[in-house]
């Protein structure tokens, strides 16, 4: 784990790989998009969903066993491609460039990772939303693939990808996904149901916010994420800054309540690289536990 950590790290997702082989997150979002083409339909279309992730998930923990079968050099390579801290830090800090450029290049750049309206974004919002973003998928693409890695080895973190995917895919997005995509929501909401709290308490014991605890458990619940609350609390109250609250989708504005509403709200590229130096501070509190469990053992 550790390994994998920091080839993801040092490399990322490098062009010249993946610019000739086919990332295995893009083969299974083609699966899942060959199944939503094919299986969705108003014929039980919630039946149809439930079949094509329960086939997917067992063809992904059937190559993640063959990975396993090779050895552990094998294992270390498949987790580090199926990890995004470099690349998502990478994209947040661009998020932040973008910004102090104009708020018009900053929309755009946070347009790429999050998936509400952004037309009506000013500075804040944007910053906001970049915010989040490194907050849930520091959870999604880092810790959750970790634990599940640890929990079931290659087969594990191979099965979780294929499912947190789906989720992004067709989990709820529109009422043609809405049954169709049930299974893949609510396993995602399962399977991330540990990590998220995990890496609530991972920013908590790293960035200071221990003593805060009790608040970022009370606003994480009122979050309308089941877990995606958690690390954004905690990222709120140990850096003092206001994170989600209203927003639009699909042209509708939402009033969700802010998680920690007296922090800081007018942010800005000052606070999203604030953000993406605590996270790589987590990364590393995480490397060196996996570091130590390693000696130790």
């Amino acid at each position: 784990m550790a390994a994998a950590l920091a080839i993801d790290a040092v490399f990322g997702e490098p062009r010249w790989l993946w610019g000739k082989l086919p990332h295995p997150v893009s083969l299974m979002g083609d699966a899942i998009g060959w199944c939503d083409r094919r299986l969705n339909s108003d014929l039980y279309p919630g039946i149809a969903g439930f079949v094509a992730i329960f086939c997917l998930c067992i063809a992904a923990s059937a190559f993640g066993w063959v990975i396993g079968q090779i050895g552990w050099v094998a294992e270390v390579i498949a987790a580090a491609a199926l990890l995004a801290h470099k690349s998502l830090m990478l994209h947040v800090g661009n998020v932040a460039n973008s910004l102090r450029l104009s708020t018009g290049d900053g929309r755009h750049s946070v347009s790429q990772i999050v998936g509400r309206d952004t037309t009506g974004m000013d500075g804040h919002d944007v910053a906001r939303a970049a915010m989040e973003s490194a907050a849930e998928n520091f959870s999604d693409g880092v810790i959750a693939p970790i634990f599940w890695f640890a929990v079931a080895g290659p087969a594990g973190i191979a099965t979780y990808k294929l499912v947190n995917t789906a989720d992004s895919m067709i989990g709820y997005r529109d009422d043609r996904h809405r049954q169709f995509g049930w299974t893949a929501a609510r396993l995602d909401d399962l399977l991330n149901y540990i990590p998220a709290r995990l890496t609530a308490l991972l920013i908590a014991a790293t960035l200071g916010g221990v003593k805060k605890w009790r608040p970022i458990i009370a606003d994480a619940r009122m979050h309308r994420s089941p877990n995606a609350g958690y690390p954004e609390a905690a990222l709120a109250y140990s850096l003092d800054i206001a994170l989600s609250g209203p927003r639009s989708y699909n042209g509708a504005m939402q009033n969700f309540p802010f998680v920690n509403p007296d922090g800081l709200k007018t942010t800005g590229p000052k606070e999203i690289d604030s953000i993406c130096g605590a996270l790589w501070k987590c990364w590393l509190a995480l490397f060196l536990f996996l570091l130590l469990l390693a000696l130790f053992f």
